[in-house]
């Protein structure tokens, strides 16, 4: 604020006092306070602000808190959210679900960084455009330390990020080099961001290699995201004490599975196996297929140092070449391991099933099992479709009985997302050497039907209200004194899409000929699956599946159930995890305090492990991203030149993106690049059309591309149009007003 030395105007003053009480939303300040705060150091000026108070009091623009304390009036000016950048330097500010984001214009992001938690000023709305503001004030970081290639030069440095969506580079003094050669791969650290300087100054915190190495990018893309390179050694000391034999007096207070038929079915390349099945025909003809889960928390106890780490973790992060574990290998890969031809302790829910699948009893407890045979999931799928193999039998039960209960939950509104997961072959180096597609088979399905009724059957058992859980299992005691009723629970919930993304998905799809129900629950999932089902091998496959991605809600951790719409569950927990999920840690320790009927943790202790592990969910899923495009440029970098067939999967004001088919590697063709015509943005329609040429570019095309460039360091490929494709959609533009231009 400017210093008030002489006497100023009313409305200068006026203005003045009302921008810092609105700044300062919230807070009372009596007239000397803000004096103080505004440097009015004058009888006069002191007067004048009274009367200043005064009016606007009157006008309704304040309102006195006590008897001589003013503050803003509550309003919408002022509000508070998570900073997301484009690539651009522009940015939004996600206030809540409840709210819209707001637009914050190039250089009116103040000296906040992506993620950042930001006060925004919000300007007065004009029309029905979207709501822009401006940044005032950082409230928290969400990180300090960034990645990024150092560039040296006689005097100073500068570290340029490789996340585009971190628009500042940082001055590094020499000094601060921590002897970072020029052109590498560093971490730098944010030590400040001076106020009108354009660039926060850092320092380099970690050396990470030569730009471009596989190992280099690997290590960075952890950097990025956070992820810890190794265990401490206190951690690993502490997995090391642990006892994890196997001992005749734990056995006997388990229920003993050793004797009855059991395997696991993971990737061939697995390390830790945390579930198996087993399967016995009872003497009534039911069948009893036992769930089988590593007990991860008979080794793993609270407040001790391993449970702490994984806590901090919260989920295992699966790179492309490696895995980030949040339990240590003595833990994960063995004592909690259920490997072939070894004992080992679990948790199991256990279920009575008629040849129709239907439950007839189901029971909870701990467990000792014995693996007789370690599946792949393609062995098990030469046995479904061969009859030929060890175990054929109880492949051939379970296979039968999974598919009566997938059935049953597709009749109840079960969502089937069967997009493909691209995995590359890599050589002893870490290079790509090929690419291919994971794809859901029925040996998949098997595993996935049984660990969704364990899920789901846990999650109704805690969730319950007493008197209805009692009845689902043989070792409740109904009406037991220490019973005090249904504790919180960890529930992973997957919300109802909101019908404005729904009714934004059917204008889409309608332009192929298809539809998506709106406004029924039920009728809505039907839709959505017999549209996945249509499309499927049409040109169009892999943008309608993004786009009804995209139209759901993120499904989360949360105490507060509210169901989980995609599976179609009223009740739905993640249980058959525990050696890579930190939330099925949590339920195990919930089912186990409900079985001998005491108490875990209260809610709110609950909700606060909840909110971390999304969070940590979500980082993760980012990270195995981000690991999986640094692999697409690489696999792509000797490819320079040659034409690929591909299908155009976004389009933007800046480009065109296509994603080629026979390996799934995505690509940007820049508008700037387009020579041809000049080529405006149809947000509404997903398309650019020529202005001269009426050319149009539109989600779902098939086009032939060829690779222009690609950027290990950026992780960015870039491509070009072949020319003369496409070649048959033109329109005339007979509103240009309508699109957007192209910068």
């Amino acid at each position: 604020m400017a210093k008030s030395k002489k006497k100023q105007p009313k409305r200068y003053l006026f203005e003045e006092v009302l921008a810092f009480l609105k700044h300062n939303d919230g807070k009372s300040f009596n007239y000397k306070q803000l004096g103080a705060a505004m440097e009015i150091d004058n009888e006069g000026d002191r007067f004048a602000l009274l009367e200043t108070l005064e009016e606007l009091k009157h006008q309704g623009f304040v309102i006195e808190t006590e008897i001589g304390k003013y503050q803003a009036k509550e309003s919408k000016t002022y509000q508070t959210g998570t900073i997301d950048f484009t690539t651009q330097g522009t940015a939004f500010v996600i206030i809540s679900s409840e709210v819209p984001d707001v637009f914050i214009p190039f250089r009116k992001t103040k000296d906040a960084l992506q993620g950042d938690l930001v006060k925004v000023f919000v300007h007065p709305q004009r029309g029905k455009g979207k709501a822009e503001g401006e940044v005032v004030e950082v409230i928290q970081r969400r990180k300090t330390k960034f990645v990024g290639s150092i560039q040296i030069n006689p005097k100073f440095a500068f570290v340029v990020p490789d996340y585009t969506k971190i628009h500042v580079d940082f001055f590094v003094p020499l000094e601060h080099i921590n002897g970072a050669k020029n052109g590498q791969k560093v971490v730098v650290e944010m030590t400040e961001w001076k106020r009108g300087s354009e660039n926060p100054n850092g320092k380099v915190t970690e050396v990470l290699g030569n730009s471009g190495e596989h190992e280099t990018e690997i290590h960075a893309i952890m950097a990025e995201f956070g992820l810890p390179m190794v265990f401490a050694p206190e951690v690993e000391a502490a997995a090391k004490k642990l006892a994890t034999e196997i001992t005749p007096e734990e056995i006997a207070k388990r229920r003993d599975f050793r004797n009855i038929t059991t395997f696991t079915i993971d990737p061939v390349d697995a390390k830790d196996f945390d579930d198996a099945l087993s399967l016995q025909k009872l003497e009534n003809g039911n069948w009893e297929v036992g769930v089988h889960i590593a007990d991860v928390t008979h080794y793993l106890k609270p407040h001790t140092i391993l449970d702490d780490e994984a806590v901090s973790r919260a989920t295992s992060v699966y790179l492309v070449d490696r895995c980030v574990p949040m339990l240590p290998e003595v833990l994960s890969n063995f004592a909690c391991s259920l490997r072939p031809h070894e004992e080992k302790y679990c948790f199991s829910a256990v279920f009575e099933l008629d040849d129709h699948a239907q439950i007839q009893n189901q029971w909870f407890g701990k467990t000792v099992i014995y693996s007789d045979h370690r599946f792949a999931y393609e062995e098990v799928q030469t046995i479904i479709e061969t009859g030929l193999g060890p175990y054929k039998d109880e492949i051939f039960t379970l296979d039968r009985l999974a598919k009566i209960l997938r059935a049953e939950r597709t009749s109840k509104g079960s969502i089937f997302f069967d997009k493909a997961e691209v995995k590359f072959q890599l050589d002893e180096h870490g290079a790509p050497t090929g690419v291919y597609f994971k794809t859901q088979k029925d040996a998949h399905k098997l595993i996935e039907d049984f660990m969704l009724l364990a899920n789901r059957k846990v999650a109704e058992f805690l969730g319950k209200k007493p008197k209805d859980a009692d009845k689902q299992n043989n070792r409740s005691k109904k009406g037991d004194k220490n019973d005090k009723g249904a504790d919180a629970v960890v529930y992973r919930i997957h919300d109802v899409p909101k019908d404005e993304k729904l009714i934004e998905l059917n204008s889409f799809v309608e332009r192929f000929g298809y539809s998506v129900a709106v406004g029924n629950k039920m009728k809505t999932a039907q839709s959505i699956n017999k549209l996945l089902q249509d499309v499927k091998n049409k040109k169009e496959q892999s943008m309608i599946e993004l786009l009804a991605v995209r139209s759901m809600p993120k499904a989360i951790y949360t105490t507060k159930n509210v169901g989980h719409y995609g599976l179609g569950f009223e009740y739905y927990t993640h249980f058959t995890s525990p050696i890579r999920r930190y939330p099925d840690v949590l339920v195990h320790r919930l089912l186990e305090a409900k079985l001998n009927h005491t108490h875990y943790l209260k809610a709110d202790e609950l909700e606060l492990l909840c909110k971390h592990s999304s969070e940590m969910e979500k980082l993760a899923s980012d990270a195995e991203r981000a690991s999986i495009k640094y692999k697409q440029v690489e696999f792509l970098e000797d490819k320079i030149g040659q034409e690929f067939e591909g299908v155009i999967s976004g389009v933007t004001e800046w480009g065109i993106f296509v994603e080629i088919i026979e390996n799934k590697c995505e690509g940007r063709v820049s508008t700037r690049d387009m020579k041809d015509d000049q080529y405006v943005f149809d947000e509404d329609n997903y398309r650019i059309v020529g202005r001269r040429t009426g050319r149009i570019y539109t989600l779902g095309d098939k086009v032939t591309i060829k690779v222009k460039r690609a950027d290990l360091v950026k992780k960015q490929l870039d491509f070009e149009f072949v020319s003369g494709i496409p070649s048959a959609k033109k329109e005339e533009i007979r509103n240009p007003k309508r699109y957007k231009k192209r910068r």
